[in-house]
């Protein structure tokens, strides 16, 4: 009896210390810093538009926010989110109760540029405001 219950016990010590040992690590958020954050009107061929809210169409224009992400680590970091917040002239939020504006595929290590489009209200005046932005990505690329 005694030899059975020491026999379980060293297998599921070496089943724990093998889970560890060829276990895959955690995936953690990798924090990306933005600066020199500015935007531009689209090109045409990228395009003015509209904006659909409610069933109704409104007139709308595009815009190319461009900007430096600083990746500290030594691997690359992939689907990196950008957060941020857009205000008008007015100081009125373009992305109404939205941080999250869009996402940088991949982000090398070092400083790489960035860019995203964004489509704003035409009634919404300039110049835009582009405050607290900020990306977070993932060490190892996500499956979808």
């Amino acid at each position: 009896m005694l030899y059975r219950s020491l026999a379980a016990i060293l297998v599921t010590c070496v089943f724990t210390v093998l889970s560890w040992t060829f276990s895959p690590g955690a995936i953690a958020l990798t924090q990306i810093r933005l600066f020199d954050v500015d935007y531009h009107k689209c090109p045409p061929e990228v395009g003015d538009g509209s904006v659909t809210s409610g069933g109704t169409t409104m007139a709308a224009n595009c815009f190319l926010v461009t900007g430096k992400a600083e990746n500290s680590t030594n691997k690359y970091v992939y689907d990196a989110d950008i957060f941020g917040r857009i205000y008008d002239a007015n100081n009125d939020p373009v992305m109404q109760n939205r941080t999250r504006l869009g996402s940088i595929p991949e982000v090398p290590p070092g400083v790489s540029d960035f860019e995203m489009r964004i489509t704003v209200a035409a009634n919404q005046p300039e110049p835009l405001k582009l405050k607290q932005f900020k990306a977070a990505g993932f060490g190892a690329q996500v499956r979808k």
